[in-house]
């Protein structure tokens, strides 16, 4: 009794529950982000110790300065016509997101999810890697296959689950996949593709080929145990893969917080596996390159993995079944203190003497016809509407693409069904 008497005595326990600074009806406050200056952050060796680079991790790697001149040590002095493309597939994707967006509101299509404002972390990485690699992606980094030219006319395709649709209608929209142009397929369940990069990693190492992995995972999904299983695999076999973490602030209506970003950055998770890590700004282009190719030399060089995070911001809803409006506040993407990515490349390019606000309106334009031509291309194949009075996908291709050799039963199971399709076609 006195033990207890003694115990009540003693302050309650209490957890904390991790808030926002803003809310709907808030203005937006960034004002706790710390941003160095750009060109301020040393470029270590790509053969340093992984410990060298956990500094690297409380900071930020800065090429673009507010001026849009690229300075400093990370500044990958690329040529005008790379940073030209680099341009114009950011603003495809933006070009590509907006078309897609409105098809869905038109009822083209169920569900579609947009990159605005994180164009630069596939489009920046996806430059500064080889064409063979394989790539593990989230459902926000199109940017891989627009830098890869794969065709317009198929990712609509698939997102549409028309006739045209490579994967049969058995993948949710925008969730691509791709072999050739080096795309692992997308998946639904959150942070699965990273143990699956590093394996494939490790087996590229295995067989003693030359290509490496990229994998991306959402600050959110970084809480899974998916993403802490692929870090101890990745950093005790050194398996050449980059692990790109995208830090966009929020995962659906959780904010970083949440995942732990109030108590460390989360490039600083790279210390505890003893790994290398840098801490980026995923809104510079060209900073995004120079992380990239920076891990992919260490990789190639059986040097180990390397974890990015990319510090971006989402600027618009998680999907278009989310309304950020309910969670943060209004306008909150156009005040986030790191800009616009194409915006910043843009000005770059203006102030070589490479670019003008004319040519930029032009691609705009031209890249806007080239996407309304394939989305017309497209849905001469079928919309979601259609598709639902006349499914386009062949039901017995159920059984399909599972087995390498199909079992008996199951060829028993897709006979059956081919025979009562034709009896109710008669």
């Amino acid at each position: 009794m006195a033990d207890k008497i003694e115990r009540r005595n003693r302050p309650a326990l209490s957890l904390h529950v991790p808030e926002p600074d803003a809310r709907p009806g808030d203005e937006p406050d960034f004002s706790r982000i710390q941003i160095p200056a750009a060109g301020s952050v040393p470029r270590p060796d790509v053969t340093a110790q992984p410990a060298e680079t956990h500094p690297l991790c409380f900071t930020m790697v800065r090429v673009l300065d507010d001026e849009a001149n690229a300075v400093g040590p990370w500044d990958p002095r690329l040529d005008p016509d790379t940073l030209r493309r680099m341009l114009r597939d950011m603003m495809m994707v933006r070009a590509f997101d907006d078309r897609m967006y409105r098809a869905q509101r038109q009822g083209k299509t169920s569900f579609y999810m947009k990159s605005t404002g994180e164009e630069a972390v596939a489009v920046g990485a996806a430059h500064a890697l080889d064409r063979e690699d394989m790539c593990f992606p989230t459902y926000r980094q199109p940017g891989l296959l627009v830098v890869r030219d794969y065709p317009l006319v198929d990712m609509m395709c698939q997102i549409y689950s028309n006739r045209g649709d490579k994967l049969q209608g058995r993948q949710l929209p925008i969730m691509y996949s791709d072999r050739a142009h080096g795309f692992f397929t997308i998946s639904g369940n959150l942070a699965t593709q990273l143990p699956q990069a590093v394996g494939w990693a490790m087996a590229s190492a295995i067989k003693g080929d030359s290509r490496i992995a990229a994998t991306w995972v959402g600050e959110g999904s970084s809480a899974e145990g998916d993403f802490h299983s692929a870090m101890t695999f990745s950093g005790v076999y050194r398996a050449p893969v980059i692990l790109n973490l995208v830090n966009n602030q929020w995962a659906i209506s959780s904010f970083a917080g949440i995942a732990g970003g109030e108590l460390t950055t989360f490039a600083a998770r790279a210390v505890g596996y003893g790994i290398a890590g840098l801490r980026v700004d995923g809104n510079d282009p060209l900073a995004v390159y120079a992380a990239t190719l920076w891990a992919a030399d260490r990789a190639r060089s059986n040097l180990g993995p390397t974890l990015i995070e990319h510090f971006t911001y989402r600027k618009e809803g998680h999907s278009t079944s989310d309304d950020p409006a309910a969670y943060r506040p209004q306008g909150a993407g156009e005040k986030w203190p790191l800009g616009d990515p194409i915006q910043r490349l843009k000005r770059h390019l203006i102030n070589l003497g490479e670019w003008s606000d004319e040519q930029h309106e032009s691609l705009q334009t031209q890249l806007s016809t080239e996407v309304r031509a394939a989305q017309r291309e497209a849905e001469k194949q079928g919309v979601l509407v259609a598709s639902t009075i006349d499914f386009p996908h062949d039901v017995r291709t159920m059984f399909e693409d599972v087995y390498a050799e199909m079992p008996w039963h199951l060829k028993e199971q897709q006979a059956q069904m081919a025979a009562e399709l034709e009896t109710k076609r008669k």
